[in-house]
């Protein structure tokens, strides 16, 4: 991974802007990896995905995250601190192979999500559409009573309890896919879990860091008269400095 500068990254905010969440993360991944091919990324788990990301997190502002959760019970608003060192620890146990389980006289294979089933289930009218748009592209084969199944009306006839035990599989095997995060109110002692999804938390800092930066290249360029170009490739330390004396 390289370094993404002000204005490569501004120009993915601009891109990004009307695009949903997934197509977000892979105009970052291709402004991290210029010249890499998108269906290769694509391909990639949705954990080995957001590992990434984290990890550009990490490059742009530190390891340290800080978000906010509320209680279900009192609505107490919570400050979480989260590190990127620790979520990447997860991504260690990452298992893109294919899986299978065995339910009664029914043995499934099956592989994890990507970003490209994620893509194709976007077009899906509700989020149940979706799940079983994206189960049905990762299963690979069904073995019944001995007798191999291919795609078909039976093909999605899974028992419920086949559902759910793939769905466990896979987020044992690509567990930064669907952080769950642990809380305890300290309020009420109230305890549930909450999801963590880098992305939507990457791109609400980017889309904070962009207003910010398009206000110093509003007040600079009015001072000094410089071009967009010439003050993005200043480091944030020296605009800094500019900021204050245009201020003083």
């Amino acid at each position: 991974m390289r370094a993404i500068t002000a204005a490569e990254l501004l120009n993915v905010w601009e891109d990004g802007r009307s695009s949903t969440p997934t197509r977000r993360a892979l105009l970052l991944r291709a402004a991290m990896y210029p010249g890499a091919s998108q269906e290769t990324f694509a391909l990639q788990s949705i954990g080995l995905r957001d590992a990434e990301l984290l990890r550009l997190r990490d490059a742009l502002w530190g390891p340290r995250m800080a978000a906010i959760a509320a209680c279900p019970a009192c609505r107490e608003r919570l400050e979480l601190a989260l590190d990127v060192r620790d979520l990447l620890a997860l991504a260690d146990r990452t298992d893109a192979g294919e899986m299978s389980m065995t339910h009664e006289d029914l043995c499934v294979t099956f592989r994890i999500p990507t970003t490209a089933d994620m893509i194709a289930a976007e077009s899906e009218d509700d989020e149940d559409s979706a799940r079983s748009l994206i189960l049905e592209r990762c299963l690979i084969s069904a073995v019944r009573a001995g007798e191999q199944e291919g795609p078909g009306a039976d093909w999605l006839q899974l028992p419920a309890e086949v559902v759910s035990g793939i769905a466990a599989l896979m987020a044992d095997a690509d567990p930064l896919a669907d952080i769950q995060l642990k809380i305890e109110c300290p309020s009420c002692t109230h305890g549930w879990l909450a999801a963590f999804d880098i992305v939507s938390f990457l791109w609400t800092e980017i889309e904070a860091w962009a207003g910010r930066i398009l206000s110093e290249v509003h007040t600079l360029a009015g001072a000094y008269g410089w071009r967009e170009s010439e003050i993005l490739a200043l480091s944030a330390t020296r605009r800094q400095f500019y900021l204050e004396m245009v201020g003083s």
